[in-house]
């Protein structure tokens, strides 16, 4: 099972260029039409070269989040978890 910790939240607007390809995806999968004002979580994937992007308008819990990944074969690590329990 693979680390995801959190590499930062972002509203869309302000998101690093480098992150937009992964969101966009993202996006796609879910059929979301993303505003400037969107916080959206961006998670590094111990030992890969991918991310994780959450919407964080989409969640209720920190539970859906847990499986969410859990299902991509990774685990929150404590910190993250804290800190997006903050905005949720």
């Amino acid at each position: 099972m693979f680390v995801a910790t959190l590499a930062g939240v972002f509203k869309f607007a302000e998101l690093p260029e480098k992150y937009g390809p992964f969101v966009q995806y993202k996006a796609s999968l879910e059929d979301k039409n993303i505003k400037d004002t969107d916080d959206i979580a961006i998670l590094d994937i111990s030992g890969t070269e991918s991310v994780h992007v959450l919407f964080l308008d989409s969640y209720q819990s920190i539970k859906e989040i847990d499986d969410e990944l859990k299902a991509a074969d990774a685990k929150l690590n404590h910190s993250s978890k804290q800190v997006l329990e903050g905005y949720l």
